[in-house]
């Protein structure tokens, strides 16, 4: 008896309709859904978008939209039976259930799906490729992160090794088969710390989770990753910090050391829980960086004041100023000029930063009793000649301190003051009489930190200035000498390093008189700047006279830039495309569709523009450019953990489908034929942009 073949896949009836493809396929009803999406899409010279509108008309259905998934839907169905028919819940309501399912015709699943959510099971059409990455994402964020890792390069997460505290001597390598997360947690590391960043912050954002990096005091983008994704990288950094994983109700604080390339790096980590998860700050700490008071490109009259400061041999010098503006830096490269073998210095810090050696420092722990106050007192028995504060917090401490300055003690400490003459009021508000302060204050530092212009790409201002640099010059009386353009060395930031601005306040009679007399804040400033301190505002435009940094930079450090910042909010789109018409036509649609545009002529420049612009939130590349095509561009992109997810658009004049198919399968995510229709291409960019926020 000859047996019936057997009847042929769903898939290819539908789509014989619209493309015959006589005997160039052959799939029967056992084929795995996946497996014939595939096979059908590549034998009609199609993408499995474009299979899946065809699918969706076929059945009088909608095409899956995942940007509007509601992470409460997908609990509402098992995890076994979503990876078993091959479906995911999108939206919920009183009655209905929207589902994406690659099968419409699974009348099982739409029962099942009823019976088990309680609602009307209402079906939207996507491809395998897009449900299964939808379960993964949600339920399996490990399988996520190795999609990720497979486009980076294997060794950026082996050069990352985490060094054990108690014994620095011996390294522990995290294993090239270790987790996924631990990869990933590797390459973020490794990354901060080529990048010279000072902090790294894993939060949340929304429906997604992002990885900043401060970077000479600047936050730039980094990554987005999914919040199970983020979860994880924040319980990793919080097992190396030796951080409690179960308790994410309360902030936590940790410690940490890992070597990057042979360089060892100390890790400050802090976490603290959000509504529905938990950020966390990394301080990357390169002993490196602890240095001397001539190492620190103090101008060149300012480093005998601050020696003479901290050689008085009783009172108290203090340095203030917000966080992040130097004042630990400052106080470590101080006290590393002092004679060590001659004289106990002894530290009372939260947290040590540094670990410097010929000193006794001793690390704030109030669990075990241990506060600012009661290690000064205990310290007091302990025959110091220099006594280092790492922040005068409250009235106990504040006193304990005045009172080892006038026992003949020299205190040095840090303040968070505006000013160096705020440090008075301070004083006088935590409770110190006015004349311990006269007698005992011996002056005090007001710190802010300023980015460096580029060495390799600054620009001598030749002609008229800028209307920015016009407004800024008249607002500060300095006109600008250089002016920052971005390159290779600067990560195109026109930037490469920071250097501090100094208020330096000294102890004179009359400024002792004022303080006695109870003379008001404005009035001490008076005193001050009558004796011979300069403010910071005058120390900033010395450096921007020198040549060493721009108006603009000293305004967003010292004043409030009229410059508006809510083009931050606008998408940012990069176009590269070598034809100056197209681009320029591109440029226009998408400028007055509202959104900013940044213009590269090549594969080249779209990279130094993306190193310039780290919000940019789409790329448009042409396929046929000088340099790098399009091609090499999209692998590049894919192949760096920084725009390894940044939606790319293909733009090309070839009508050849094979070569869609192959960008597609290289990690584009549309493609954009020439050419451009202004209302198509608008249309097509807005949806990129939506599939890319969920």
């Amino acid at each position: 008896m000859i047996e019936a073949p057997p009847a042929s896949h769903w898939l290819l009836d539908i789509v014989q309709a619209e493309h015959p493809l006589g005997e160039a396929i052959v799939l029967d009803r056992t084929t795995p859904l996946h497996i014939a999406w595939r096979n059908v899409a590549q034998s009609c010279g199609t993408t499995q978008a474009k299979l899946a509108k065809l699918v969706a008309a076929h059945f009088h259905l909608a095409v899956a939209d995942f940007t509007t998934a509601q992470p409460r839907a997908a609990k509402l169905v098992p995890e076994k039976f979503l990876r078993e028919h091959l479906v995911f819940p999108l939206r919920e309501s009183d009655r209905q259930l929207i589902v994406a399912i690659a099968d419409p015709g699974d009348y099982e699943a739409e029962q099942l799906i009823t019976f088990a959510s309680g609602r009307n099971t209402v079906f939207e059409v996507a491809t395998p490729a897009e449900i299964q990455d939808a379960i993964d994402g949600h339920f399996a964020p490990d399988r996520a992160v190795e999609q990720l890792l497979s486009r980076v390069h294997a060794e950026m997460a082996d050069s990352v090794r985490v060094v054990p505290q108690r014994a620095p001597e011996s390294v522990l390598a995290f294993e090239a088969e270790s987790a996924p997360i631990v990869k990933l947690t590797n390459v973020v590391l490794g990354d901060a710390v080529r990048a010279r960043a000072s902090d790294i912050h894993v939060e949340p954002f929304g429906e997604i989770g992002r990885i900043r990096f401060r970077v000479d005091g600047v936050l730039q983008g980094y990554a987005q990753v999914p919040i199970p994704v983020l979860n994880r990288v924040v319980s990793c950094l919080k097992i190396m910090g030796g951080m409690d994983i179960a308790d994410r109700l309360r902030p936590q604080d940790g410690r940490a050391h890992i070597q990057v390339e042979e360089h060892s790096i100390d890790l400050r980590l802090s976490t603290v829980p959000t509504r529905d998860s938990e950020k966390a700050v990394v301080r990357l700490l390169d002993p490196r960086n602890a240095k001397g008071l001539g190492d620190l490109s103090l101008a060149s009259d300012q480093l005998e004041p601050i020696r003479s400061l901290i050689g008085h041999r009783d009172g108290i010098v203090v340095v203030t100023g917000p966080t992040g503006s130097g004042k630990t830096t400052l106080l470590y490269a101080a006290l590393r000029e002092m004679p060590a073998g001659e004289i106990n210095v002894m530290t009372v810090e939260d947290p040590i930063e540094y670990e410097l050696p010929g000193l006794t420092q001793i690390q704030v722990a109030p669990k075990r009793g241990v506060t600012f106050a009661s290690a000064l007192k205990s310290i007091l028995r302990q025959d110091p000649d220099v006594i280092f504060i790492g922040e005068i917090r409250d009235a106990e401490t504040a006193a304990i301190a005045v009172q080892a300055s006038l026992t003949g003690h020299l205190v040095l400490a840090s303040l968070h003051t505006n000013d160096a003459v705020g440090a008075i009021a301070r004083f006088a508000d935590l409770g110190v009489e006015r004349g311990e302060i006269a007698s005992t204050f011996r002056g005090a530092t007001a710190q802010r930190l300023v980015r460096r212009i580029c060495s390799q790409c600054k620009q001598d201002i030749v002609g008229e200035l800028t209307e920015l640099e016009t407004r800024l010059a008249l607002r500060y009386g300095a006109r600008p000498v250089v002016r920052s353009v971005g390159c290779a060395y600067c990560s195109q930031s026109g930037f490469r390093g920071r250097m501090p601005l100094l208020e330096i306040l000294l102890a004179t009679p009359q400024f002792e008189v004022g303080i006695l007399d109870g003379a008001t804040s404005s009035q001490l400033q008076r005193i001050a700047l009558a004796t011979g301190m300069r403010p910071l505002r005058a120390a900033a435009l010395d450096r921007v006279r020198s040549g060493e940094t721009t108006l603009e930079e000293i305004d967003r450090e010292l004043g409030e830039s009229d410059v508006q910042v809510a083009a931050a909010t606008i998408p940012h789109i990069l176009i590269a495309e070598d034809d100056p018409v197209i681009r320029k036509v591109a440029a226009g649609v998408l400028t007055t569709a509202g959104y900013r545009v940044t213009e590269a002529v090549d594969g080249v420049a779209a990279l130094e523009a993306l190193g310039a612009a780290p919000d940019v939130s789409l790329v448009v590349l042409d396929l046929a450019m000088p340099r790098m095509n399009g091609q090499e561009l999209l692998r590049k992109l894919r192949g760096t953990v920084t725009t390894s997810t940044l939606p790319v658009i293909v733009l090309t004049g070839s009508t050849d489908d094979s070569t869609e198919t192959e960008m597609m399968d290289a990690g584009g995510d549309d493609y954009v034929r020439k050419p451009i229709n202004p209302e198509h291409f608008v249309s097509r960019v807005k949806a990129v942009l939506r599939r890319a926020t969920r």
